[in-house]
């Protein structure tokens, strides 16, 4: 005989432990974004890659994640969460095997296609878990703030532990460090992490997962391109094809009753507003990041290890944003809270356009401050998205949290990007190509040129590259301050709904809870 409680069932040390295991996928697949950014020059030399196969090497991965996120997202609801993230995570090990030893660049093109598509299956699960293990409000926003800045450290931890890895070893051990971690995941997962799915999930709509990834990658794609070569007829081609495909791939969502999208996901306040939020938020930090990075190898001069391990330093705030945002946000509007974070980022952009050519420590704080903002909209309003969204369509909710986080990222860099290399370009506008297309071409011919002239040339681009990115960062700052008005607009007074009945705390006889889902 059960009877159930009024409220949501607490989470216990069981659950905690749980959520620590979850944390591991996170965290490699999260690395896996930067892994490679020390590798590529002994990769280079051992596997001989055209520069096409090159550029492959680093954006497969991103391709098939971003790609499959909303497929995957629906299957778990479907098959399991626990049982996605096992599959995913032996597809994980078994890719990263065949990366580590790669012998040719299109095998490891593959690898790296197939650690994509396992992290497609890693990402939504192990958020779509996080929703079913923690039902208290508070519980959940402090879950979900961890796994924030999980995700977000493993970026910057990625290229620190490519660094190092390869200090000591070859250059496949950067992908071999995923295998303990996976085993470990197979090993507990089935014995921590209960399953949860969609008890009355429909039909699978096979139709709709090529007609997401043809409106996924075309933009994506073109983003990217846009970034890195600016605006382009074939770019802005493929922008017009995803959208395209975006708006088919929408009206078969809302006309299906097996939609992989399910409707239902929208009828919360919180959720709608909560990815349009997340996705502006992913604008900021990665659009942040094309120029920080290049500031501190290019205009700064260090090396790639060196400057890894001073991106750390704004961690140490980083940190902290998280947890102490769901604190503030069980006291304080969340609204508010969430707009108090846009308006953190924003002054983190407002201090990147202090910078000069030698501002080590102004960028470090810009960046930490930037970072923190972020961070703290991204925890609260995947909270309120994930809560406002039916427990057993969790898995799709989480995968569209995270087709926003790429579609935001890819969207700041080429936004941000053109914009400061505009500014670049019409600097240098009387010199040669070379220098005036690029700050790394910059230095590859002030290293030709040698001597005074050279150095002259160096400064110059500098010069150049900080004022493009000043001018980028009163964008960011204006967009940041404009979503902290949105934030407020949109989120004021929206609440986590109480949970279903099937959510509540079931209480048998003996006393032990019982969980809705087995």
């Amino acid at each position: 005989m059960t009877t159930p409680a009024a409220t949501a069932r607490r989470a216990g040390r069981r659950e905690w432990t749980a959520f620590t295991v979850l944390l591991l996928p996170l965290l490699l697949v999260s690395m896996d974004v930067s892994v490679l950014y020390f590798a590529i020059p002994a990769i280079t030399d051992q596997l001989a890659p055209s520069a096409t196969q090159q550029l492959w090497i680093f954006d497969s991965y991103a391709f098939a994640l971003s790609g499959l996120l909303i497929t995957m997202g629906s299957l778990g609801d479907r098959i399991g969460r626990r049982k996605l993230l096992l599959i995913g995570a032996t597809a994980f090990g078994i890719a990263s095997v065949c990366a580590g030893y790669a012998t040719s660049a299109e095998m490891l093109i593959a690898a790296r296609v197939l650690l994509g598509i396992g992290g497609a299956t890693l990402m939504p699960s192990t958020l779509a878990l996080v929703r079913n293990l923690f039902q208290d409000d508070k519980q959940r926003g402090k879950a979900i703030a961890i796994w924030s800045g999980a995700m977000t450290g493993g970026i910057a931890l990625g290229s620190v532990l490519s660094g190092v890895m390869l200090n000591h070893f070859w250059w496949g051990s950067v992908f071999l460090v995923n295998v303990p971690a996976m085993l470990l995941l197979l090993l507990l997962v089935p014995v921590l992490v209960p399953e949860f799915k969609d008890p009355s999930p429909g039909r699978f709509d096979l139709l709709s997962v090529p007609l997401s990834m043809a409106a996924v990658l075309p933009v994506v794609y073109g983003l990217k391109e846009i970034a890195a070569e600016g605006f382009e007829p074939l770019h802005l081609g493929c922008l017009a094809v995803g959208l395209a495909f975006a708006y088919v791939f929408v009206r078969r969502q809302r006309t299906r009753d097996d939609a992989m999208i399910p409707r239902a996901l929208f009828r919360g306040r919180g959720f709608g507003a909560g990815i349009a939020l997340n996705t502006l938020a992913a604008f900021a930090v990665m659009g942040s990041a094309y120029f920080t990075t290049q500031y501190l190898q290019s205009v700064l001069g260090m090396g790639t290890l060196e400057a890894a391990l001073w991106s750390l330093a704004p961690s140490v705030v980083i940190g902290a944003a998280a947890p102490v945002s769901a604190a503030l946000a069980q006291k304080v509007d969340r609204g508010y809270v969430i707009a108090g974070g846009f308006a953190l980022a924003a002054a983190g952009f407002a201090l990147f356009s202090l910078v000069d050519t030698d501002s080590l420590w102004l960028i470090l704080t810009g960046a930490g401050v930037l970072s923190s903002g972020v961070v703290t909209v991204m925890s609260l309003v995947s909270d309120m998205a994930l809560a406002a969204a039916p427990a057993e369509k969790a898995g799709s909710a989480a995968s569209l949290l995270e087709t926003g986080t790429e579609f935001g990222g890819a969207l700041g860099m080429a936004v941000l990007g053109s914009l400061g290399t505009a500014v670049y370009r019409g600097d240098l506008a009387d010199s040669e190509p070379a220098v005036r297309e690029t700050l790394g071409g910059a230095v590859a011919a002030a290293h030709r040129i040698g001597g005074e002239a050279g150095e002259q040339v160096l400064a110059l681009a500098r010069e150049a590259f900080v004022h493009g990115m000043q001018y980028a960062a009163w964008g960011g700052a204006a967009l940041m301050l404009g979503a902290a008005v949105l934030a407020a607009a949109l989120m004021r007074g929206v609440q986590a709904p109480a949970p279903p009945a099937a959510e509540r705390a079931e209480v048998p006889a003996d006393g032990a809870a019982v969980r809705a889902y087995n």
